[in-house]
């Protein structure tokens, strides 16, 4: 009885042979609404819909948590939690939800976790994640995880505006009562704050343990207040689930000046029959550590670096390296022209160049390597896929009587410049995408690449050239599908084994997001959020879902 069941259940899967059938099988419009004009203009529609019983569920960059019927995309219902109307937002974007015994669980922009009834939407419960004031620098942009009766958040806080930033708590609550559980606290000793996990988490379950990325520590690119290693920022950091204890860490970057923040999700992986987590760096590394153990599984060894000369500023000496190699370029190689003579006037000692007063070239720059998108792990060919960036970073220590004088930096901005105060510091500070009068990287092309890593070796079995991108891959039945490259509106289906492309769909919008896939009746969708992201020059806005099906 169970084969004519089967068959149809193949007949209707996505493959290799059948992706290039995949045909548009609903669309849907959220029609988000905005707290403020700037939220609206920073918008990112970040999200990634999960499937749990009957209800496809998606999150807008607003916090408006939607559910779905997967088959048609109707609406069943909708929640709003009427985020505050703050005018400073740092973020406006939501990568998803949670969904776990009945319940689905969510941040939000104004530093809330909330718990609905995942039938009706209505509101269980809901707490404040922040205990000091929140003028919009502190939010929730990643999913929380669930860990048996135990909900999990991080937390998303800006960048650089002062030294003594919100501290990166990490904070545990009964998942049916919203009731605190537990904190950890990664936040280094000194004049500081964040270190905070804003890039998505991970559980095993089985193992009581939550897998946790955390950031650099404030202010990113002057560390004269917070001495030290930075023991807890910059790693991967396993706690245990129901206590909150501390289980182990790895740490990828000692005392960070460069922003290199663990923007990837730890990804559960095996190796040889052993359970082991994958640790993607914006920097371009891999790591393989021992699930149980934190230790290494592939060498790792600590290289000298650059020093700094900056007042106050111990860099560390070292940095780890994996030996089996990188996964993105880090070299830089200028284009030549007034991209060659700008890069000259920069300092530039290779990776890990500590950032200066005349201007750093920062190579991978602060959007790496990978980002938040994270990675997508193939367990039959033991391979993780990650969207790679290959684009740099001017960074310039700007000191604090000059800065405060010139009310936040120079005249003759361009896209791609931020300035970041560091108050408390010595030092504000400049920083700017390393883009050529034509708008497009400085450095030689490729700037972006799909690449598969072999998860034993730590090996490139194969990349395949793109723009640089945000957002992130997922793989099914040896199919890779992406969609975030910036400036192009295509969802792209790439063949697992080697990376040759399949299949490719217009969008209506970019989509800086992670495709979801699903099972419903006995066909496979892939699900994907496309609605531009703000903070992207030129980059069209809108709020649309989409799901396509072999036809």
């Amino acid at each position: 009885m169970l084969l004519p069941l089967v068959l149809a259940f193949l007949a209707a899967d996505i493959t290799p042979e059948t992706a290039p059938n995949l045909k548009v099988a609903w669309t849907y419009d959220t029609k988000a609404t905005a707290p403020n004009r700037r939220a609206a203009h920073i918008a990112a529609f970040e999200a990634t819909p999960v499937l749990s019983g009957d209800t496809l569920y998606i999150i807008t960059p607003f916090n408006q948590v939607i559910a779905l019927h997967p088959a048609t995309g109707e609406e069943r219902w909708r929640y709003d939690p009427h985020i505050a109307d703050r005018p400073e937002y740092s973020e406006a974007s939501a990568r998803g939800v949670a969904v776990s015994g009945g319940m689905v669980y969510f941040g939000t922009l104004d530093a809330r976790l909330i718990a609905l009834d995942a039938k009706t939407g209505r509101l269980a419960w809901e707490t404040n994640l922040s205990t000091e004031p929140n003028e919009g620098n502190y939010q929730v942009t990643s999913p929380p995880v669930v860990a048996g009766d135990t909900v999990i958040a991080g937390s998303s806080i800006g960048d650089n505006s002062r030294a003594v930033m919100d501290r990166g708590t990490i904070r545990a609550y009964d998942a049916r009562t919203g009731k605190l559980k537990w904190t950890w606290d990664p936040t280094p000793p000194g004049k500081t704050g964040a270190a905070n996990a804003w890039a998505p988490m991970s559980v095993d379950a089985a193992r009581d343990l939550v897998l946790i990325p955390t950031g650099s520590a404030s202010p990113d690119f002057y560390g004269g207040l917070r001495p030290g290693d930075n023991r807890y920022a910059n790693c991967v950091v396993a706690l245990r689930a129901s206590t909150g204890k501390l289980v182990w860490s790895f740490q990828v970057v000692h005392h960070d000046l460069w922003d290199y923040d663990v923007a990837s999700r730890p990804e559960l992986i095996d190796i040889n029959g052993k359970p082991a987590v994958g640790v993607l760096t914006k920097i371009g590394h891999y790591f393989a550590l021992d699930r149980l153990t934190g230790e290494p599984l592939l060498p790792v060894e600590e290289k000298p670096v650059p020093h700094s000369d900056i007042e106050g500023e111990s860099a560390s000496p070292t940095q780890p390296f994996p030996r089996s190699g990188v996964f993105t370029e880090q070299k830089f190689v200028p284009r030549p022209g007034w991209c060659t003579d700008e890069f000259r006037k920069l300092h530039y000692e290779g990776v890990f160049t500590p950032p200066s007063l005349q201007g750093t070239l920062v190579f991978p720059g602060n959007a790496g390597g990978a980002n938040w998108g994270s990675s997508a792990f193939d367990p039959a060919r033991g391979l993780l896929f990650v969207a790679a960036n290959r684009i740099a970073t001017a960074v310039r220590l700007i000191p604090r009587a000059a800065f405060d004088a010139a009310n936040h930096g120079e005249t003759g901005e361009r896209w791609g410049q931020e300035y970041g105060a560091q108050k408390g510091a010595l030092f504000g500070m400049s920083r700017k995408t390393f883009l050529g009068p034509d708008g497009r990287p400085c450095n030689q092309e490729p700037w972006g690449a799909l690449v598969a890593i072999d998860v034993a070796t730590g090996k490139l079995r194969w990349e395949t050239p793109m723009a640089p991108s945000l957002g992130g891959p997922l793989a099914i039945n040896g199919v890779v599908f992406f969609g975030g490259t910036l400036f192009e509106t295509k969802l792209r289906a790439y063949a697992a084994i080697d990376g040759h492309k399949l299949w490719e769909a217009d969008l209506p919008f970019s989509a800086h997001s992670v495709p979801a896939s699903y099972i419903w009746n006995g066909k496979r969708y892939v699900v994907v959020c496309a609605g531009g992201h703000g903070k992207v020059d030129g980059s069209k806005l809108g709020s649309a879902v989409i799901a396509f099906t072999v036809e």
